[in-house]
Order: C-alpha cells, then structure tokens, then sequence
C-alpha cells in the first residue's frame, strides 16, 4: 500500500501558518485531508480556529490536538495514537497535515515518522518553514517579539537558555521549502534582500517561495516527495551538530504477542504489570479475549501507567483473541516479554 503523505508546517508565533493550512483546507480540491495541530499550552487557540473552517475536505473528525509543546517527547503517548487512529479509519486521508507548536524543534517530530508502525504507512512529504518576511527584514523573528517571548517562557517543556536564533536556524536548517510570507508589506528591494538573506541560511536543496496570506497553488506546497525522515543527516538542529545526543527512534521497536484461547483478567493485567515494571517498554496496547466475557478488553499502557476497560461486544465476524503490541527499546529481551505475557 503507497504511504501516505505529510506535511509539516513550521515557524514562529504570527508568521501565519494557521492562515496557510486554511488556505490548504479550502483549496484541497478532491483530496482527504487530515490535520495535526501540535498546539502550545493546554488552550488549543489555533485547534478550535481551524476547527470552525468547516471544510469539506476536512471535518472536524479528520482534526487531531495535541496540547503538547515538544510532539516528540510524548511520541509514544500522543502521536503514535493519534496517526494510529487515521490509519485505522476506513475512509484514509489523502494527505495528512501537520502543524507544529512554533516553539518545538521540528527535527525530533520528523524523526518522530522512523517509529516502525508509523515508517511503514506515512512519510513526510515536506518541511515546510513560514516566515515573518516583514519582521525579518526589519531584524525581528516575529511581528510580536513580546508575545513570542511570553509564549516560550510560558512553557515549561522548553529549553529556555537556546537563543531564539538557534531554533530559527533549526527551522530553516529543517525545511525543504522556506516561505517567506507577508511579501505584500515589503517593497521590491527589501523583499530580494530578504530573500538573499535567507538563502545564506538554508541547505542549497531547500527552496524559497514568496506568499502573500499564505496563498500559495497546492501544487506547489505538497508532492514534494521529500521523505525528510530518512534524510536527517542533513537536517541536523544546532546542538545535533555540536555533537549532543538526540532522540533517536531507529532505537526503537514494535512486535506483537498473541495469547490463544481465553485469558483472566486479573493475572493478565498483572502479567503485564510485572512486564512493564521488568523490561525497556515504552507502550503496550491491545485487545483481551477474557474469559466469561462477551466484550473485548481494551489495554492501554504508556510507561507504568495502565488502563483497561471493556470497549465493545465481539463481532460475530471477529477472531476472538488476546493480541498486544509491545512498543520500546531495541534492547528489550523478546522472548523474556513474551513468556511473561504468556503466562
């Protein structure tokens, strides 16, 4: 099955990545799309904006949220549910959006895409970076520097001691296509100025596009068939390359224990209990087959924290069974887990 694009969309408070993915949202023609909004803080300001466009091309059950500033530090918790719940829709997007909190670094959220059941269905079709061509050019990263200095101290998930100069660079460094928007408000030599200084600063296979409100023909913002997850090597951030350790989610594995016949609720939770506490999982999901009922068991765990309920009845067109997916480090000791679990 072909894998399904996205797009990531990147860039600081007020550079007008919400009025692009508008625009992308009402010119999406006949594509399905889904969006991502890895919103700032808990108010998702730019999820409930979206969320009223009421666009056929994208409902309000096709927008996810995650209140989380740094995607990728709940990788396990909160994206990977989230593209979870897109493949698992029978009416699949098109294309998948996503925009980022202007204040995460975006190398960590497409490594995010090397995760083995998230690799084998989606790539990143693009990094897309929006720029304040009018701030820029009068020496701001922002039109608001105030507000974009009261949203990161705001955050305490963020590295505070970085220069926002860095992260910008990070942006860039991470693009395969710089947009400089707000052009409009710029005269014909500021504007190439602009653009020549933004040049310096990007890797020479990144392009650089001119927008006025983040209009730009769709065929222009997707089908770049970037696949920047398996080009990281070039997009390094600034401390990647001042040799600081990263996440890295190569480092990472998924594999499925089925268990036959039917399981006790008790000892299996127990079991996995004693199986998370034991080994490097990160994640364990599944469906339990428990005996004397005629409804599946959901099993959710994300680090020691375990949750299960009784989701639904079995279908008569289903195989009732007790099969989980085990998530976390390439170090597990797989036999071990899977004995464990067996019982």
């Amino acid at each position: 099955m072909q894998k399904i694009p996205a797009t990531v969309i990147t860039g600081f408070l007020g550079a007008g990545k919400t009025t692009m993915i508008r625009h992308i949202l009402a010119n999406a023609g006949k594509r399905k799309l889904a969006l991502i909004v890895n919103e700032f803080g808990d108010v998702g300001v730019d999820g409930d904006i979206l969320k009223a466009c009421g666009n056929d091309a994208c409902s309000e059950d096709d927008i996810i949220e995650l209140a989380n500033g740094c995607i990728c530090c709940t990788v396990a918790d909160e994206f990977v549910p989230a593209m979870e719940k897109l493949l698992a829709r029978k009416d699949r997007p098109d294309h998948i959006i996503i925009e980022t909190s202007g204040l995460a670094l975006p190398q960590p959220l497409i490594r995010a895409f090397n995760w083995p059941e998230i690799k084998a269905n989606i790539t990143v079709d693009g990094v897309l970076t929006v720029v304040d061509a009018k701030a820029l050019s009068e020496g701001r990263f922002a039109d608001d520097e105030k507000a974009l200095a009261a949203q990161r101290a705001a955050d305490p998930g963020l590295e505070h001691e970085n220069p926002i100069e860095e992260l910008f660079e990070d942006q860039l460094n991470a693009a395969d296509m710089v947009v400089l928007n707000k052009v409009d408000l710029l005269g014909e030599a500021e504007a190439l100025s602009t653009m020549l200084d933004v040049k310096e600063k990007v890797r020479d296979a990144t392009r650089i596009v001119s927008a006025k409100h983040g209009a730009l023909d769709l065929k222009v913002l997707l089908g770049l068939n970037g696949a920047a997850e398996d080009d990281m090597h070039n997009r390094l951030s600034r401390h990647e390359m001042e040799g600081e350790l990263q996440h890295d989610h190569d480092d990472f594995v998924t594999f499925i224990v089925e268990l036959p016949g039917t399981v006790e609720k008790p000892a299996l939770l127990k079991r996995i209990e004693e199986t998370i506490a034991e080994h490097d999982i990160l994640r364990l999901k599944g469906f339990a087959n428990v005996a004397g009922s005629d409804s599946r068991l959901l099993i959710q765990a994300v680090g020691p924290r375990l949750n299960s309920y009784f989701e639904r009845p079995w279908r008569n067109d289903e195989l009732r069974a007790t099969r989980l997916v085990v998530i976390g480090e390439k170090t597990m000791d797989r036999a071990a887990i899977e004995a464990v679990l067996a019982g």
